[in-house]
């Protein structure tokens, strides 16, 4: 499209060098690949860890697709993998199981939420529009604390995990694990569709220039809006299945620090880059098992590595992999 810079990224058709193309390959056949890992014992533990890595690289997903590919800083994405997990959670209490059915309505529950949010925060730009994604975010936080016939702050357990088409899918673990990475290629594959199409270029060419746009006949705000929404239900996925993973949801799942965390897994692994979303999200996962392990306070071990990859690798992790900087 004339007068829309398009950002030379993973999602780009130009971008067609043999080791940036052969990353998602890569990282999909290793997540195919390791749950062979448990054979050499813990199968559960190893098991549950990769599903744990598959889920919230859904929700960088969604969140990658507003920050890095919008440029919209949502401080308060937790809440829609806290919205999607209760969705599952609340259904499941009232006796249906259907996983087509708690799936949908995760679905359709983080999209309104994200609709009604966005539509008032995206009238906003910077430090404005990352406060009041916080405040939603809190908003929502403190409403599941409220729900007391749902477990108020002690969150809700779920009687069981969700069947599909009449069989308990969800109990074998490992079925489980391959269930959340075809999800995850699903979105991803999505996500990746959808920023190659003349809506992602005008959603990328608003980061770089929105008076531009502007210029050339496009209003900005319902792309951004259509991208958030988007996001949202990605996240709402992510809460769907860890809900199912964990049979137990919490307003845990909506706080603050989850969506920094959030926001970390996408910067760490290269923002503007689906890939890079995943790979972050992956390594935020087992770094945290790795080092809490050792200490609770892990996150000062951790703090100074991040601080070190954004200052000296702006393409993050897979910058550092394929030798190219990100925006």
């Amino acid at each position: 499209m004339r007068g829309i810079a398009v950002p030379m990224d993973s999602t780009s058709p130009t971008a067609t060098e043999p080791s940036r193309a052969l990353v998602p390959v890569l990282l999909f056949a290793a997540l195919a690949l390791a749950p062979l890992l448990g054979a050499f014992g813990a199968e559960r533990y190893v098991l549950a860890l990769l599903t744990r890595c598959a889920i919230f690289a859904i929700a960088a997903l969604g969140l990658d697709l507003a920050l890095g590919c919008g440029g919209l800083v949502s401080f308060g994405h937790a809440a829609f993998i806290g919205i999607g997990g209760y969705a599952a959670g609340i259904l499941t209490a009232n006796g249906i199981d259907d996983g087509i059915l708690l799936l949908f309505v995760a679905l359709a529950a983080s999209g309104l939420f994200a609709l009604a949010t966005g539509a008032i925060s995206l009238k906003t730009r910077g430090v404005h529009f990352i406060m009041i994604t916080l405040a939603f975010g809190q908003m929502a936080y403190f409403v599941a604390n409220s729900l007391k016939a749902y477990g108020g702050d002690d969150g809700l357990t779920l009687a069981n995990r969700a069947s599909f088409f009449g069989h308990d899918l969800l109990a074998d673990n490992r079925a489980f694990y391959y269930l959340s990475l075809a999800m995850l290629l699903a979105v991803y594959l999505f996500a990746r569709a959808v920023l190659r199409s003349r809506f992602g270029r005008v959603l990328r060419g608003a980061k770089e220039n929105e008076t531009r746009m502007a210029a050339i006949g496009f209003n900005p705000y319902p792309f951004r809006l259509t991208a958030y929404v988007i996001s949202g239900m990605m996240a709402g996925v992510a809460g769907f299945l860890l809900a199912e993973q964990s049979e137990f949801v919490s307003p845990a799942f909506m706080t603050w620090q989850r969506s920094g965390d959030l926001i970390i897994m996408v910067m760490l692994g290269g923002m503007a880059s689906l890939d890079g979303a995943i790979l972050g999200a992956v390594f935020v996962v087992l770094t945290e098992e790795l080092l809490s392990g050792f200490t609770e306070h892990w996150r000062v071990i951790f703090g100074p590595f991040l601080v070190l990859v954004v200052l000296f690798a702006r393409g993050g992790l897979l910058g550092i992999l394929t030798g190219r900087r990100h925006g």
